[in-house]
């Protein structure tokens, strides 16, 4: 079984910056697409970044675009995701996931979940 564990969530001040870390474990197929979703309190879940596995074809949330970068390590086996200039609206829990459905401007979560890992940006 595929199995996502997300890493490196925590509390950072607005301004500040995080890593996180999604260690991919189990089968995978190099034509996936990764990445992450998160979703704060009450609100809807919200495509933040993904990534082929490959690591040529990158995608981002509007509202991460230009602060945000994803990325893979040497060996494909975890995908990370380098928060910079962190928002108080960046506050959420952050899902990695896969595979994910590209659509236009639409993204669509696949069945492998992490756990999530809490990010919090406040002062």
């Amino acid at each position: 079984q595929v199995q996502l564990v997300e890493s490196g969530g925590g509390l950072v001040q607005p301004g500040g910056s995080l890593r996180l870390s999604c260690a991919v474990s189990g089968r995978t197929f190099s034509s996936y697409v990764m990445g992450w979703f998160r979703q704060a309190p009450g609100k809807e879940r919200e495509f933040v970044a993904s990534i082929m596995w490959s690591g040529y074809n990158r995608y981002y949330g509007d509202s991460v675009k230009g602060r945000f970068t994803i990325s893979r390590d040497n060996a494909n086996n975890t995908v990370s995701l380098q928060m910079n200039n962190l928002k108080p609206e960046d506050t959420a829990v952050y899902y990695c996931n896969g595979p994910i459905s590209v659509f236009g401007s639409s993204r669509f979560p696949g069945k492998y979940w992490g756990q999530g890992t809490q990010v919090t940006v406040s002062s």
